[in-house]
């Protein structure tokens, strides 16, 4: 038995409120020196979003809910899920199985990463200014994983037409979940393909979109134990970490229309990808919600 199970009796029996709850999560969770970086910055968000999503509660509750009294069963359940998050390092979205991307919920599990993007800005913004919002018809994603971004789009642009793929069979099926919870299968097409290895040759899209595995073989032996959890496939990206964007570069021309964009998500491998690439054309999108090393660069540049 650990020391924090071993405090469970007395914690059941002396914490009454979800205040209460939340302060003690905090400083088991501050003594255990958790990671926050699953859709939180501090402990404090993060147990709340721990004790908020355990009893299906609203992250926007009144401030007085946090006096209300918890059940015997309530805490149970809170208790068991701290253990966890504490002891097996494993991220919050993953034990309530809830992520939020630009303002809405995604059913999330370990067969996918947990969305985290500044993507969310640049959809929510219809990817003005680098292509007009009117002359988006059809958009590809490479590496869709829960289908946040391509529900995100689907809502923003209601008119395009959305491919979203992931090599990642398992993704597919929790993608699957996530496009039935909006109602958005007749808008949005799942398909599995490595990169673009089941994209017919002749089919063109006005952009092409992706959050690829980016983290270069350095950084993914130094990530905290709760990145351990999500799928290695969507994290590594050999030795600079741009093993599929190297391909996204190579190919993608090809599946662009006239005036048609490719914008990625790379990160820390930015300044790799520089080097590797220095007469391309690259524009780097300035964030103000925060977040950087996303690219977009045109098919005539490609």
């Amino acid at each position: 038995m650990t020391q924090l199970t071993e405090l469970q009796a007395q914690a059941s029996e002396n914490l009454h409120t979800l205040g209460d709850f939340l302060r003690f999560a905090a400083s088991q969770a501050t003594l255990a020196n958790l990671y926050c970086g699953h859709g939180t910055t501090s402990i404090w968000d993060d147990m709340a979003a721990l004790i908020l999503g355990g009893l299906s509660l609203p992250m926007d509750i009144p401030e007085w809910v946090w006096n209300s009294r918890l059940l015997p069963h309530e805490k149970t359940t809170l208790f068991r899920l701290l253990v966890r998050r504490i002891e097996e390092r494993i991220p919050v979205p993953y034990l309530t199985h809830e992520a939020w991307f630009a303002g809405m919920p995604f059913y999330v599990d370990e067969r996918v990463l947990i969305p985290r993007s500044p993507f969310a800005e640049i959809i929510e913004a219809q990817f003005a200014p680098w292509i007009a919002a009117e002359t988006i018809e059809s958009v590809l994603e490479i590496g869709t994983g829960s289908a946040c971004m391509a529900i995100a789009i689907a809502l923003a642009i209601p008119s395009a037409e959305i491919y979203a793929t992931d090599i990642s069979s398992e993704a597919l099926e929790v993608a699957k979940i996530n496009v039935a919870q909006y109602d958005l299968a007749h808008q949005i097409h799942l398909l599995q393909s490595d990169v673009f290895s089941n994209i017919p040759a002749g089919q063109t899209f006005d952009l092409i979109i992706s959050n690829p595995p980016y983290v270069d073989a350095e950084d993914m032996a130094s990530l905290p134990l709760e990145y351990r959890h999500e799928p290695t496939s969507a994290l590594a990206a050999g030795v600079d970490g741009l093993d599929i964007v190297h391909r996204l570069l190579k190919e993608a021309a090809q599946h662009l229309n006239p005036g048609g964009i490719l914008i990625v998500e790379v990160g820390n491998s930015s300044g790799a990808l520089v080097e590797a690439y220095p007469s391309l054309a690259f524009i780097w999108v300035e964030l103000m919600q925060g977040g950087e090393g996303i690219f977009v660069v045109t098919r005539e540049a490609l």
